[in-house]
């Protein structure tokens, strides 16, 4: 087993031994790589079941209606191999202090950057060469979830899996095509995943699902791995990153039956993105352009500080992420100005061309490493990659500057009263703008810690309030909402520390600042507050 989890290329040895001298960095970090694959090794080791480490390969058949379970995840030796070959990268980029030259980051040129608006008609037969594929590995433990995230109900009483079902099949009965869905899980998330869909049986549409990878999380001290067997507790282990997906389209068997059934390119996307619906122009630009790889990005606001960007590096197009950013130029990052773009995670890409890439030329996605704090407050470390940072690999790949509709990320409470809201409706499960709203944009909602829970929001809320004019929203502390409650122009609840307001049935607030410290009477369900002439700035 030792020698198997040695990389796929060259040892580790001839990649660090670059210099004529071995300086003390490479010599420890040739110590931990050795340390690190008989640690792997003996982990291997502890898996008695032999098919356990055995690629099961089952996908469905063409047939429409069929479902199947593609439970079995990768083989554990694969797994482990393919995480030493990550982890002997990240020591020697280590070793190397290679990091990103400031200086040599460009914004991308113009024809790296089209706009979607000069996207030309589609051609709707091309349909029939796409597949769909989700990554729905995530749990929501931000919003206090424990299951999967796509279970959560989002509008209607749907939730995010369901919209998708629903898009698909309007998609498939009305041009006449198959086009197939794809779950990509993790350990978290499979099981419910799989319980989930047995109820789209009876939908238009096929569904797949495979597991990403299981990768064990780091001792940052040591960098010896913290599981000690093969099914050691969740807690020591991790889904690498969306940059997994590669790897574990390969090895699941996905690609090459999407090839075999003619599939010649896949849409990929978050799970929780509401706005990542399937987009034919997109489709029929990138055939159209030969493009082998296509990222949806769309322009950066002050809320998007955090987001990924493309850029041109020493003339290649790159992905460049916060983490890979140094600390001193941070702000650099942040700006609007500089990076006036950010990634979506919606991307496109040619089947064919990944095939390619994954066997011949191998993929080397840049290394992100997410420090992390366990429950007994040890420092560990896991090294995760970013879908959207293989364009570098692809010919022609470039970036589409789409409307900020097809971004609409449900990553919090605040996001989520918006999508519940009047102001979104359903058209064949995708989410359209109320016509009776009268800005373009849509409203700013920041809700406080005390709404952060789904449990919490749900019981905030006896009826979530009509919103269709409201420009900006914040409440902050202990703050319930009665029934048919609207709320227009700018509105600011603050109930302060031990104070509590409640929003009563009905009532009405335009323009208004309330605050614990005021007294509310209700009379004929109308909340009589002090007025404010000018409401206050949001900070």
């Amino acid at each position: 087993m030792a020698d198997s989890l040695m990389p796929r290329s060259d040892s580790f040895n001839a990649r660090v031994r670059g210099a004529s001298h071995i300086d003390f960095k490479t010599a420890t970090t040739g110590v931990a790589a050795k340390a690190m694959r008989n640690e792997l090794s003996a982990l291997v080791n502890t898996v008695k079941d032999p098919e356990t480490r055995k690629v099961r390969t089952r996908y469905p058949l063409s047939a429409i209606l069929q479902m199947i379970e593609r439970s079995p995840p990768q083989a554990f030796d694969t797994e482990m191999q393919s995480f030493f070959y990550l982890f002997t990268r990240y020591l020697s980029e280590r070793a190397r202090s290679q990091e990103l030259n400031w200086d040599l980051i460009q914004s991308p040129s113009e024809d790296k950057i089209v706009p979607y608006s000069k996207l030309a008609p589609a051609d709707a037969s091309n349909l029939s060469k796409l597949a769909v594929l989700k990554v729905n590995g995530g749990l929501g433990t931000s919003m206090g979830m424990t299951g999967a995230k796509s279970a959560l109900e989002v509008k209607n009483d749907m939730t995010f899996l369901d919209l998708t079902v629903r898009q698909i099949e309007h998609l498939n009965t009305t041009h006449r095509v198959d086009v197939p869905l794809i779950l990509m899980t993790s350990f978290n998330t499979h099981e419910d995943t799989l319980r989930i869909i047995k109820k789209y049986a009876n939908q238009q549409l096929r569904i797949t699902t495979f597991n990403q990878s299981r990768y064990p999380r780091i001792y940052k001290e040591t960098l010896l791995p913290c599981p000690r067997t093969a099914d050691d507790d969740k807690k020591h282990w991790y889904p690498p990153g969306h940059g997994d997906l590669y790897n574990a389209l390969m090895h699941s068997g996905v690609l090459d039956q999407l090839l075999a059934e003619g599939k010649e390119y896949l849409f990929v996307s978050n799970s929780d993105n509401l706005g990542a619906v399937v987009d034919e122009k997109i489709l029929q630009h990138m055939i159209d352009s030969k493009s082998e790889f296509i990222m949806e990005v769309t322009d950066k606001t002050k809320a998007d500080i955090k987001g990924g960007t493309l850029i041109d590096y020493e003339g290649q197009i790159r992905l460049l992420e916060v983490a890979q950013v140094p600390n001193e130029h941070i702000e650099d990052f942040k700006s609007v100005r500089k990076f006036k773009i950010f990634n979506t995670n919606n991307l496109w890409i040619n089947l064919r061309a990944l095939k390619r890439v994954m066997e011949n030329e191998g993929m080397e996605l840049d290394i992100i490493v997410n420090p992390k704090t366990t429950d007994d407050d040890q420092a560990v470390i896991q090294l995760e990659t970013a879908a959207g940072a293989a364009i570098k690999h692809f010919n022609n790949a470039h970036g589409v500057n789409v409307p900020r509709s097809r971004f609409l990320p449900v990553k919090n409470c605040s996001d989520l009263l918006l999508i519940k809201s009047d102001i979104y409706s359903l058209e064949h499960g995708q989410l359209v703008i109320n016509p009776n709203r009268m800005f373009e944009t849509t409203p700013v909602i920041k809700l406080g810690d005390h709404f952060k829970k789904i449990q919490q929001f749900q019981k905030r809320f006896k009826k979530i309030p009509t919103i269709i004019e409201l420009d900006h929203l914040t409440v902050t502390g202990d703050v319930y909402f009665g029934r048919n409650v609207t709320l227009r122009g700018t509105v600011i609840i603050v109930a302060n520390e031990g104070q509590r307001i409640d929003i009563p049935d009905g009532c009405v607030l335009e323009n208004r600042l309330l605050s614990g410290n005021l007294n509310m009477i209700v009379r004929t369900t109308r909340l009589m507050i002090e007025d404010y002439p000018d409401p206050p700035d949001v900070p």
